[in-house]
């Protein structure tokens, strides 16, 4: 499922003439606090409700205030786990989506596809999740599914996610298709990896808030 896919076509972009009372107007209709600016086409930034009420001038025309996250952008084909990605560690509800000349195409609200990737993993019916946390150079995981599928089990899903705690640091969460988790903790233990939670159906066996931030926030699981 790509970027494109997500794109909310009701969203407006800003445009750099428009006055902040107009920008202030779209983000209570959207109940947004964030909004892209562009400019011929062409993505610009993104402006914030808190920079707007801090001038608090409703006539000041967009183009006179900094924008922000220039560089924060996915393209059409990105996967919407990029999206999130991106999201989390920007902090941002809307994502700009560009083309292959690099012009605005739209934005993906965070929230919207968040709910599409909390469907998806309700949709593969019941099972365990189980999150690993490893340096990114360990990551493997044609092994990871050598050693979960020798006990019978199957990955319906993997979501990757880097650690915002540690450099260099991954959590990789996987769907599986079993609920008892038993027999897969101990062999991914028994091969060094570390488990950081686990969950079997709706009970939550270990939990550490810190490092799920961006899986609770963002799947609403």
């Amino acid at each position: 499922m790509l970027a494109e896919e997500f794109i909310n076509k009701m969203i407006p972009p800003l445009k750099l003439n428009d006055t902040s009372q107009i920008a202030l107007n779209w983000m209570e209709v959207f109940h947004l606090t964030q909004l892209a600016v562009v400019d011929e086409r062409l993505y610009k930034g993104i402006i914030d409700e808190e920079t707007l009420l801090e001038k608090n001038n409703p006539n000041l025309p967009i183009s006179e205030y900094v924008l922000s996250y220039k560089d924060v952008t996915v393209k059409a084909t990105s996967h919407y786990y990029d999206v999130i990605s991106l999201a989390s560690k920007n902090q941002l509800e809307v994502i700009p989506v560009i083309g292959d000349a690099n012009e605005y195409l739209g934005v993906v609200s965070v929230n919207e596809t968040s709910v599409a990737i909390a469907k998806m993993f309700a949709s593969q019916g019941v099972g365990g999740i189980i999150v690993l946390a490893m340096k990114e150079i360990d990551y493997s995981l044609a092994q990871i599914s050598r050693l979960i599928e020798a006990n019978d089990t199957k990955i319906m899903s993997v979501f990757v996610s880097d650690d915002s705690k540690k450099d260099s640091f991954i959590k990789v969460t996987l769907k599986l298709n079993r609920i008892d988790l038993t027999r897969v903790i101990a062999t991914l233990e028994r091969y060094d990896y570390k488990i950081i939670a686990q969950f079997q159906e709706t009970d939550i066996v270990d939990y550490d808030k810190d490092r799920l931030d961006m899986l609770f926030k963002y799947l609403n699981m």
